[in-house]
């Protein structure tokens, strides 16, 4: 009888390792026989197979020895530790780690404004520091913007951006855009070289109310009555800052009235002009094409005195180096400062666009009357304050405006 029940046992043992071959065989798993016969005596769990088709992934994990004796121990009920990684490679997707733009989006911003702003302050001041012994506006106008194409044409031959293609269509979509940015540009300049900065940057407070109305009367678009009546405090603080102004003259508040309209336009027409090419390829080529259209001025109206007089007293107020220097810089934070600045309003909403500009003025105008001890009467500093309120109020109408446009247009469509 012993023995009769031994041969049994051993019988049964024999078909449970068939069986247990048979499965690991169908479904894919380790052979194991060590496993098996180590402990022959023992009582083996009741094997269940479900009845729904096993799937395995081909990129899942094994444990070398561990995965058929956690199956046979516990089954499905024991899961394993599986690293964030390898649970994204069995799905399918791998999940890449955020970079520190994406993790920190708000200390970004800050540093793009903080840049737009420190490049146009210092723009601002060494701007002037040349025209103060270097008054040619049109010649310095054609620097700015001869550095900026130098800096763009380096930029594209290392592939940082890569060169967008040009073809006629565009280039004719571009020349009225950079033709008013060449109006506009120079016309600034020669204001800067003619008053104060901070009268300059008075004047071109006035920018919304030429947009206001160009969008009115040219484009045919209807203005609230709440957008015209925020520029009134515009109108008005600018004209209480040029009656008192110390430095005022003709040439430098009719010039910044002609960047203001010439600003105006190009808003205009680059509208027109939207493409899908980048901002930054769409600056390269506006300046390369700006850049031409200011060459015949500085020439014909400068050159001459430049010729004659211009370069030698430069050079013998502040030496070869410097002049060469300061020449190159203004050019370079000039471009930088308008990259920059086209680049920080990409990254944020209309609201925040419209106070950052405003801020960008308030800070140019106090930098300016600080480092150039510029003497202003208490009327023009009251005036001041008062086109640059209205400028806040504006900006901030128009960005609401903006915002329930957007809101209004996706709405339907959601």
């Amino acid at each position: 009888m012993a023995s009769l029940a031994a041969s049994v046992r051993c019988s049964q043992f024999s078909s449970l390792g068939l069986n247990a071959k048979r499965i690991s065989r169908n479904y894919g798993l380790p052979r194991t026989p060590s496993l098996v016969s180590a402990s022959p005596f023992s009582a083996l769990p009741e094997i269940r197979v479900s009845a729904a088709p096993v799937q395995f992934s081909g990129n899942a994990l094994k444990f070398a020895g561990w995965d058929p004796l956690l199956r046979r121990q516990g089954g499905a009920g024991v899961k394993l530790p599986v690293p964030a990684a390898a649970a994204a490679d069995a799905d399918g997707v791998t999940k890449p780690s955020k970079s520190f733009a994406e993790k920190f989006p708000v200390l970004v911003t800050g540093f793009f404004f903080f840049m737009w702003y420190f490049l146009n302050v210092i723009f601002n001041i060494l701007n002037k520091k040349v025209y103060n012994y270097f008054p040619y506006p049109y010649f310095v106008s054609l620097i700015h913007l001869l550095v900026g194409v130098a800096y763009c044409l380096v930029s594209w031959a290392v592939g940082l951006p890569k060169r967008a293609p040009m073809d006629k269509e565009l280039l004719l979509l571009l020349t009225p855009v950079a033709l008013c940015h060449a109006l506009g540009h120079v016309m600034s300049n020669v204001s800067f070289a003619a008053v104060a900065v901070s009268f300059t940057h008075t004047i071109k407070a006035l920018e919304p109310f030429f947009n206001a109305a160009a969008s009115q009367f040219v484009l045919g678009h209807q203005i609230p009555f709440s957008l015209w009546l925020s520029l009134a405090p515009v109108v008005i603080g600018v004209s209480m800052a040029s009656l008192t102004e110390l430095s005022f003259n003709w040439t430098g508040f009719i010039s910044a009235m002609i960047s203001n309209i010439a600003f105006t336009y190009r808003s205009i027409y680059s509208k027109k002009a939207m493409t899908g090419m980048d901002s930054t390829n769409v600056y390269a080529y506006t300046s390369i094409i700006a850049l031409l259209f200011c060459i015949p001025p500085a020439v014909l109206i400068e050159g001459p005195q430049l010729m004659q007089y211009g370069f030698r007293d430069a050079i013998a107020k502040v030496g070869l180096t410097k002049f060469l220097s300061d020449l190159f810089w203004i050019g370079m934070f000039y471009h930088l400062y308008n990259q920059l600045a086209t680049n920080t309003l990409e990254r944020v909403a209309p609201l925040t666009h419209a106070v950052g500009n405003v801020l960008k003025r308030v800070f140019v105008i106090g930098f300016s009357i600080v480092i150039f001890g510029n003497k202003i009467s208490r009327q023009t500093g009251i005036g001041t304050a008062i086109a640059i309120a209205g400028v806040a109020i504006y900006s901030l109408i128009k960005a609401n405006i903006e915002e329930q446009k957007r809101k209004a247009a996706v709405t339907p469509a959601s």
